[in-house]
């Protein structure tokens, strides 16, 4: 009987003992982390806008977080492959992933998709904002895209539209321009947004809608015919260049967002320190230089959050989702 009574009072205080571990445990691993340098997984090819955006702030982050980020590019089926492969990582503050609006748009985009965008994740913050342009082949007839749109409905499916792949947001600025426009074009899918530039470069294909990170050195450089660019005002970078919505597509709008996350169950204190990391690589002048003439934007505050990415991902699901289905474009 004494041994009983023995057991139950030395219970609580074993239990005590445990907890107070623990509570003592979590800061010593959050002072201690990272110890060891951290993944950011990218789901497109090098060199395209993503992974450009990617490795810009990778560099910058090394500093305050301490340690290096690791830019792993892990491409296929439009950034699904990359965003199962975080989804199932160990959450263990060493993975992350940054990807753009096709987080809000895979779920209406394919009928079978492992992973659930809202509810597999983390959320860290958005990272920048990045404009679109159309733009042709050097040689196309239309001087600017008043003369480009009836160029198109004369064509028709003679009009080739190259874009990126199933899912990047060059596909999704497609299926929106060939709405706005009323005219159907040939859509010709490529391996990255690379493979989609050289092919307009080389004349096999007529229009392409990118990222301005990819898009700017081309115009600059007047390898491509610029049309307008996707914003709803002109950009301090093309000032000339008026936007699509000036030109006759009245409310046309689409904007590269990013957004970095982690898989679900990811310690608190990671996703704080990664994120506070990323809001001071966000602040470097260096940085902040590089994505202006990039065209990038860097979203405000509010937005640079867990619960501002969080937010934005969930209206941007429900955005796409009737674009999308209107469109007939699924994946298996």
């Amino acid at each position: 009987m004494k041994s009983f009574k023995r057991l139950r009072i030395a219970a609580p205080a074993a239990l005590g003992a445990a907890v107070l571990s623990l509570a003592l445990s979590a800061p010593a691993w959050a002072q201690g982390y990272p110890a060891r340098p951290v993944t950011l997984v990218v789901p497109f090819a090098a060199g395209g806008p993503t992974d450009v955006v990617a490795r810009l702030l990778g560099a910058a982050m090394m500093k305050p977080l301490g340690q290096t980020v690791v830019i792993e590019n892990k491409t296929g089926a439009g950034g699904t492959i990359a965003a199962a492969a975080v989804a199932r990582a160990a959450p263990d503050g060493y993975t992350f992933l940054i990807h753009h609006n096709g987080m809000g748009t895979a779920p209406a985009l394919y009928r079978k998709l492992s992973y659930n965008p809202l509810a597999d994740f983390e959320y860290v913050s958005q990272v920048v904002d990045v404009p679109m342009t159309l733009v042709g082949r050097k040689d196309l007839p239309a001087k600017d895209f008043r003369e480009l749109q009836a160029y198109v409905k004369a064509n028709g499916d003679k009009v080739n539209l190259a874009h990126a792949g199933l899912g990047a947001v060059s596909h999704l600025c497609g299926m929106l321009l060939r709405q706005a426009i009323g005219a159907e074009v040939t859509t010709v899918p490529y391996q990255g947004t690379g493979p989609a530039m050289n092919a307009l470069l080389g004349g096999q294909v007529d229009l392409l809608c990118d990222q301005t990170t990819s898009t700017t050195p081309f115009i600059k450089a007047g390898s491509v015919k610029l049309y307008g660019v996707t914003t709803s005002q002109r950009l301090k970078t093309l000032p000339d260049t008026p936007t699509l919505a000036e030109q006759g597509l009245a409310g046309f709008q689409v904007v590269v967002w990013h957004g970095i996350y982690a898989p679900k169950g990811t310690p608190k204190e990671a996703i704080d320190k990664f994120g506070a990391a990323l809001r001071t690589a966000l602040k470097d002048p260096a940085v902040v230089a590089r994505l202006a003439e990039l065209g990038a934007i860097i979203p405000p505050d509010d937005k640079l959050t867990p619960a501002g990415l969080q937010g934005w991902l969930q209206q941007e699901t429900q955005r796409y989702a009737p674009v999308i289905k209107a469109a007939g474009q699924f994946a298996d």
